[in-house]
């Protein structure tokens, strides 16, 4: 019985399979509308800013509760303010929209792993080509 990890050359067979798996994600037209929206949105002055602004105050906000203090309602005033600027902005639609359907696809492709995980429990036949 050949194992999967055993090594040919420089790679083993799952390697290759899971690099070319990843090849082909990359080259997915969800992928790359997702790495376009991304890309977007970094261009996006006002949607970095805004998004910054919001990670520094969680930070703050999470620094506070650890020491078992609640967040300001300022803080929480600016972050809500900041969420519905963002929030209606082309850019961020676009890459939410986009990180959507590529999270669709991955769980897609997951389930299709799974399947084959299974399918190669079961099998007392091992093909590595």
């Amino acid at each position: 019985m050949t194992s999967p990890f055993v090594t040919h050359g420089s790679a083993t067979a799952m390697e290759h399979k899971a690099r070319e798996l990843g090849r082909l994600i990359g080259q997915s037209a969800e992928h790359q509308a997702f790495m376009r929206a991304n890309d977007g949105l970094k261009a996006d002055r006002d949607a970095v800013s805004a998004l910054n602004r919001m990670t520094e105050l969680r930070v703050q906000a999470q620094a506070l509760m650890e020491r078992g203090q609640e967040p300001t309602q300022e803080m929480e005033r600016e972050l809500d303010e900041l969420l519905g600027k963002v929030q209606v902005l082309p850019a961020y639609q676009r890459m939410i929209v986009a990180q959507e359907n590529y999270e669709k696809t991955m769980v897609q492709v997951n389930d299709w792993i799974g399947e084959g995980i299974k399918a190669g429990a079961t099998s007392s036949i091992i093909t590595l080509g």
